[in-house]
């Protein structure tokens, strides 16, 4: 029989939920820096903060250009 677990593993350090808030590494040209996670999946959409421009980038663009923060 497969001795390996069943159950899939979350292997990400970090978890990216809706609601969630990430700070940019530069800001905005509106001049805010804080964006709203709208949608988690294979994308990740995003909403500013300042200005409510909404973007849709991988995982890796955020792991790259974000980090994340609370309010």
């Amino acid at each position: 029989m497969n001795d390996l677990p069943q159950t899939p593993v979350d292997c990400q350090s970090q978890t990216i939920v809706p609601g969630s808030y990430f700070k940019s590494k530069k800001k905005h040209p509106c001049g805010s820096d804080v964006w709203e996670v709208l949608r988690a999946g294979a994308d990740i959409k995003l909403k500013c903060n300042g200005c409510a421009h909404i973007i849709t980038i991988t995982r890796a663009q955020l792991k790259k250009q974000f980090k994340e923060t609370t309010l």
